[in-house]
């Protein structure tokens, strides 16, 4: 029996990658088939460890004296900072200027955490 498409022809190449593609799709789908489909999804895991209701944590009480002192010394100090920055500009650098800032910065931190949750 003669070869059906002489040797050398393009169209020998086109058939042997078609049966080889097609070899190949067969032996996917029956792996696929084998796997038992989809996945399945894990287990949900244990909830006895998890609270049901959480209870509100109460505030600690804030002293409204304590914060009226703070606030005020806050104002304070923050008033003498541009008096403190034009000495500055004019080449003096006041000594305390540094201790002023950080405990502006102190009592600002201090009292957003008080007033604010």
């Amino acid at each position: 029996m003669a070869p059906l498409f002489p040797a050398g022809c393009a169209m020998t190449s086109v058939v042997i990658r078609a049966v080889v593609l097609a070899a190949f799709l067969a032996a996917s789908g029956t792996l696929a088939q084998r796997r038992g489909g989809f996945p399945q999804p894990p287990q949900p895991g244990e909830r006895s460890s998890i609270p049901t209701e959480t209870k509100p944590v109460p505030l600690p009480r804030v002293d409204p004296l304590e914060l009226q002192r703070e606030a005020r010394e806050l104002a304070e100090l923050a008033q003498t900072v541009p008096l403190d920055v034009d000495k500055v500009n004019h080449g003096l650098l006041p000594k305390d200027t540094g201790e002023k800032l950080k405990r502006i910065e102190k009592l600002a931190k201090r009292l957003r955490g008080e007033l604010t949750p």
